[in-house]
């Protein structure tokens, strides 16, 4: 074998193994986007989890919130600076403290134009002072959790 045939077999052999180390480095490439995109599915499915565990466990001690506030609203006004009475009183703003903590709101009603996205309709009723689909009184609150409705209030609409 000659020198100059020597040499076009390292040639070839060497560009054989440039389009192996090639082949390799693309399936690595692959492998790696595949591998950060299944990282990538899997934090947003963590995520998905525990918005959803925590809008379930909200839906369920809203209502007792509800039930809470408003037995707060038949307190006589001769009462509410009665130690108990202020105690009380304090529970609940540390109920809306955690409720701010955890980006939950109330859905704003009286007065409020009615919207089917954020509010059901028990009543349309003719109502003096009020213009047609304003609302004139809620009968149980609603709330957002993170801007998207987790209960929707419930109220009564003019028409």
């Amino acid at each position: 074998m000659s020198e100059e045939q020597s040499i076009e077999q390292l040639q070839e052999e060497l560009l054989k193994e440039k389009e192996k180390n090639g082949e390799l480095l693309a399936g690595w490439q692959r492998a790696k986007a595949d591998y950060l995109n299944l990282k990538k599915d899997e934090e947003k499915k963590a995520k998905e989890t525990y918005e959803w565990a925590n809008a379930a466990f909200m839906s369920e001690v809203l209502p007792v919130y509800s039930h809470f506030k408003l037995a707060l609203q038949h307190i006589p006004e001769d009462q509410k600076k009665v130690p108990w009475v202020e105690g009380v009183i304090f529970i609940q703003k540390t109920f809306q403290d955690f409720f701010k903590k955890y980006q939950i709101e109330e859905i704003k009603t009286n007065g409020e134009k009615f919207d089917p996205n954020l509010h059901e309709a028990l009543t349309h009723e003719k109502k003096d002072g009020y213009e047609p689909d304003m609302i004139f009184e809620e009968v149980a609150p609603g709330y957002l959790l993170d801007g998207k409705v987790l209960l929707p209030a419930k109220v009564k609409v003019a028409k």
